[in-house]
């Protein structure tokens, strides 16, 4: 069992949180997976309620999402490996272990499987590029709100000791056994904190996307906001596992952090140059108007003259003199 021991915990949670949900004979049914197909779902609602606003097939987003999460959910774990490579060098029989099949993975190495897929299928597709990202930021961002709580219930990506009162002991060893978390220890509870700052992050997201200017903007804002919280949260977690680079100077969350943040001002840079956002929500901007005006006035003035269409004038028809 999980220990709340700092009071702000005990309020929101009680005094014990269970790892496993409940089971059946034999069979453990895990909270974390209980919380994560909660996340999962969670996303794909706002998925396809985004997905209609911006005129996208369902059924497309919905084939679009199993893969995504197929490819998200295998990139997590090939990261996870790669981060711990000199473990799974010695012991390559861990890597399909029951611990490797039950552990998340680290989500940058799903997150740059599952945008890379993404890329390939939008282009094979014919889909427009920056709608469908700007749509899958804010879902991401609250399945991975919900996830994280079942990391909190599971044990894994724990934080460091700690003697403040916002903190939480771990007791039960099947937490022991799957996460590695030190039990009987106040740690620091990183998993509510990532858990926290990805909620806040959908909620900010949601707030904005009627109010964007541009396709795609949606999209950078989640991947800066992210990586910034990401890279500090990254000090207060615990788990030695998770892997580090430049002599353990970075963990390689922090590491792809920088690399994302500087792809996020990159990108912006990129739409700064598109036009603005003609259409939002089914009302058309005046900015839109002016240009479609002016736009189709150039096309009138570009027809070539034997092109356009004479009106003749009509004879009229002689008076009938009247009898």
């Amino acid at each position: 069992m999980l220990w709340t021991d700092g009071w702000p915990l005990t309020a929101c949670f009680g005094e014990r949180l269970h790892p496993i949900l409940f089971t059946v004979g034999s069979l453990r049914f895990p909270t974390y997976g209980a919380l994560m197909v909660l996340g999962v779902s969670a996303a794909i609602c706002v998925i396809l309620r985004l997905g209609r606003r911006e005129g996208l097939d369902s059924g497309q987003l919905l084939d679009f999402s199993t893969w995504l999460l197929l490819v998200a959910l295998l990139g997590a774990k090939v990261l996870m490996v790669l981060s711990d490579w000199h473990y799974y060098r010695q012991y390559p029989g861990e890597i399909f272990s029951r611990s490797t099949f039950l552990a998340g993975g680290v989500f940058y190495g799903g997150f740059i499987a599952a945008l890379l897929f993404a890329v390939w299928y939008i282009r094979l597709h014919h889909l427009p590029f920056w709608k469908v990202v700007d749509v899958y930021a804010p879902a991401i961002s609250l399945g991975l709100g919900v996830g994280r709580i079942g990391c909190f219930a599971a044990g894994c990506d724990y934080g460091k000791p700690t003697t403040s009162a916002w903190s939480v002991v771990f007791r039960d060893p099947f937490s022991h056994e799957v996460a590695g978390v030190p039990l009987g220890i106040p740690l620091y509870p990183t998993q509510l904190y990532l858990s926290l700052a990805s909620l806040s992050i959908f909620a900010f997201l949601w707030w904005r996307y009627s109010r964007k200017s541009r396709d795609g903007e949606i999209f950078v804002l989640y991947l800066a906001l992210y990586a910034v919280a990401r890279f500090f949260l990254e000090f207060l977690r615990g788990d030695e596992d998770r892997g580090f680079v430049f002599h353990h100077l970075l963990s390689t969350s922090q590491f792809i952090a920088i690399l994302a943040l500087a792809t996020a001002v990159w990108m912006a840079l990129i739409l700064r140059r598109k036009p603005a956002r003609q259409q939002a929500w089914g009302v058309e901007t005046t900015e839109g108007v002016a240009r479609g005006n002016a736009r189709d006035k150039k096309v009138c003035e570009d027809v070539a003259p034997s092109a356009r269409v004479k009106v003749a004038t009509m004879p009229h028809a002689p008076k009938r003199a009247r009898d």
